[in-house]
This record gives structure tokens, C-alpha cells and sequence, in this order.
């Protein structure tokens, strides 16, 4: 079933380039954690938009990227939880992130493993404890809160 590649992650994501920050879903492991949890891949090109400004001479991924890549990766672990359960008409939004750490940049050329492990849901807020680690070191962590809410039609 996985890895899933980025035309399956289109299916559950409404984001598109060059927004769309998960370029691959390696699995989602619900048999051996205690709580489900998700590892998906971002591919750090040089070619991304964000370096041409951010920063010229030394490319860096913007925090705030960061942070909404793993929010997308935890967003493709909620739609997996809820399985045939999920309402195609339901919008998960990145509503917040607690106790926020960047230990390193991340640079061109590096492929950012995004884990997202579901903590607990109430009431449609999602929360995920969630990672990003390149070459097997942490280069951000934070609690992401995400909240489901019902598209509403154009």
C-alpha cells in the first residue's frame, strides 16, 4: 500500500504547487506505535520559489514552510484515521503550533523525513505531535493543532 506518491497525496490534499509541501507518503503505521503515526518525504530543490527570495546567497526553507509541511503530513495522517469515515466536504485547517524548535536549517539538497503522530481529537480539533528530521537528526519538532471544518461552497 505505501510508498504513495504525490498524485495519491492530491486526492486528500486540496494544496497544489507550489504549495503542496509532502512529496511522497512512505507509510502510515497504525499496528506498531502506540498511537498512529505517519512518515512522509519533502525534497528540498533549489528549484523551489521560496529560495529566490529567502535568502539570496544562502538559501534556508522558511520556518514557516516547515511547519506547514508537517501540518500537510499530518493532515494526510487524520484523512488516513477517519478512513472511509471522512467527509469529502471537510477541510482540515493548520490552526496552531506549540512549543515550536528549529535546531537546524534546512538547505537544498535535503530530504526532510515529516513524522506526525496523532495525540488526540475532540470536538473537530486535531492535535499531532509532529517532526522533521533530516539524515536521521531532528531539525524541527512542534505540536500542530489542526481544526475540521465544512468547505463552504463559492
Amino acid at each position: 500500500m505505501y510508498p504513495q506518491p504525490v498524485t495519491k497525496i492530491q486526492e486528500y490534499l486540496p494544496h497544489r504547487y507550489p504549495f503542496l509541501l509532502v512529496d511522497r507518503i512512505n507509510e502510515i503505521d497504525f499496528d506498531t506505535e502506540e498511537t498512529p503515526v505517519i512518515r512522509a518525504i519533502k525534497n528540498v530543490t533549489i528549484n523551489e520559489e521560496f529560495f529566490n527570495g529567502h535568502f539570496p546567497g544562502h538559501p534556508v526553507m522558511p520556518g514557516v514552510l516547515i511547519l506547514e509541511a508537517m501540518a500537510q503530513a499530518a493532515g494526510l495522517l487524520g484523512v488516513a484515521i477517519l478512513g472511509e469515515k471522512r467527509n469529502p466536504n471537510m477541510l482540515y485547517y493548520f490552526a496552531g503550533a506549540d512549543n515550536v524548535r528549529f535546531r537546524r536549517p534546512i538547505v537544498p539538497g535535503d530530504q526532510v523525513i515529516l513524522e506526525a503522530r496523532f495525540v488526540n481529537e475532540r470536538r473537530g480539533i486535531w492535535k499531532f505531535d509532529c517532526r522533521g528530521l533530516v539524515a536521521g537528526d531532528v531539525v524541527c519538532s512542534a505540536l500542530i493543532t489542526c481544526a475540521q471544518r465544512e468547505m463552504e461552497s463559492a
